[in-house]
């Protein structure tokens, strides 16, 4: 769930995934969707595809594999999160190497090589392994990556607090704020979508991305205008923002109503949506729809 999530974010989902899957047998016995529906809100949900596969193939060995290239053949595991688990868990002499781990390093160095290329990535994990405490590899590489996250910050950088800082050229050479670098950030796209919402006796009108999509396959969304040719507008409900890496969607939600349902799309009863795996988007346009009915609620008990 640490995966491209700030903690912060991921606390409540793991919890609430912990209490729904305990175990890996109990997550390897599970129907995919519960699980996509569990981790719904969370994004890159290949993550949690990986993550059931991976429960079963520890739940087939018989138990979570305790070295460092046990843990990297798990699915959806690279070689970041196998070396936090092997040296946290079992004290495994591997260097962890973050974006954290990363501007600490570039700093210390006063190094201005580029930290989005292979071949800086590919150096800077070994001065990672240099640097590796192998007595304490849980405890040093932990503290490192709290390093980064609290004191050697990508603005502001705490430089009179670090305990490194006697050892820092960017420091010395007053570079901490250049560093590290990295160039050719994507280009921002910015595009609109309008959200139809359907409603016909407590259900609303929703298609499912097909199994072999690229992003969410699976997953349920409401429609876009353009998939409804017989389209009736009724009320625009307002819009949100919503944004996915490079791509920031402004999103308009209208309800309206069809004469009848074009095919591929189903009516899903409202009442199962918070069961079946929704795309965020269209979790925040039932928030949106939810809110605008409560106002008008209101607004009818004041008249």
């Amino acid at each position: 769930m640490l995966q491209q999530t700030r903690a912060q974010t991921v606390i409540p989902y793991y919890h609430r995934f912990l209490k729904r899957f305990p175990d890996a047998k109990t997550l390897a016995e599970a129907r995919e969707a519960d699980v996509l529906a569990c981790w719904s809100g969370l994004g890159y949900y290949s993550r949690a595809r990986n993550l059931q596969r991976a429960a079963c193939q520890i739940v087939a060995g018989g138990s979570f594999p305790a070295d460092y290239d046990g843990i990297r053949a798990l699915p959806g595991v690279g070689p970041y999160t196998a070396a936090a688990v092997a040296s946290i868990a079992f004290e495994s002499p591997h260097a962890v190497l973050d974006g954290n781990v990363m501007r600490v390093i570039a700093r210390l160095r006063g190094d201005g090589a580029d930290i989005g290329s292979a071949k800086t990535r590919a150096r800077f994990q070994q001065i990672a392994d240099d640097l590796l405490d192998r007595k304490h590899p849980g405890r040093f590489n932990q503290a490192i990556m709290e390093l980064g996250a609290t004191i050697c910050l990508p603005r502001g950088p705490q430089c009179a607090e670090c305990p490194v800082a006697r050892f820092c050229e960017a420091q010395r050479t007053g570079r901490q704020h250049e560093l590290p670098v990295k160039r050719g950030k994507p280009i921002v796209q910015r595009l609109r979508m309008r959200l139809a919402v359907v409603e016909r006796d407590g259900a609303v009108l929703l298609r499912q991305r097909p199994a072999g999509a690229s992003l969410m396959a699976g997953f349920w969304e409401f429609p876009a205008l353009e998939d409804l040719p017989e389209w009736r507008e009724e009320e625009n409900l307002g819009s949100f923002r919503h944004t996915i890496t490079n791509h920031h969607y402004t999103i308009t939600v209208l309800t309206g109503r069809i004469s009848r349902a074009p095919a591929g799309l189903q009516w899903r009863s409202r009442d199962v949506l918070e069961a079946i795996p929704l795309t965020t988007i269209s979790r925040k346009a039932l928030r949106l729809l939810a809110s605008t009915s409560s106002q008008v609620k209101k607004q009818e008990m004041m008249s």
